[in-house]
């Protein structure tokens, strides 16, 4: 996308943007899915037999709480059922949900395949 022009209010902050057509088509066509509202996206989500979460759920995903250790306990599962689901060692588990590791791809993998969730959701 070419950089945009930005037109600025009176109090020097940015009020319009001027962008390509071509940009403008993308961004409204029928396949943006950033401009999808809320309603469309869960419409969306319900329509692909998505899973919905509880509030709490999410609201802990955006504390920034680690994401394999949100969705386990809203699994209801242990660290040490979480890794011989996943076939890991359930320190290596731990290191991962506390931070001091990262997981490889192949143990994201594993571990969303048990959680039944997404490897994106996990990151």
């Amino acid at each position: 996308m070419n950089k945009p022009q930005v037109i600025l209010d009176d109090t020097g902050q940015p009020a319009f943007v001027v962008i390509p057509w071509r940009d403008y088509e993308r961004l409204t066509s029928e396949d943006a899915e950033a401009i999808l509202s809320d309603e469309e996206h869960y419409d969306r989500a319900i329509a692909d037999n998505g899973e919905s979460f509880p509030i709490e759920v999410v609201d802990q995903l955006l504390a920034g709480q680690n994401p394999i250790s949100v969705y386990r306990n809203y699994r209801g599962m242990t660290q040490k059922a979480l890794a011989a689901a996943a076939d890991i060692n359930t320190v290596y588990l731990s290191q991962i949900e506390t931070g001091k590791r990262t997981g490889s791809a192949r143990t994201l993998a594993a571990l969303a395949k048990a959680l039944q969730v997404t490897v994106d959701d996990l990151l």
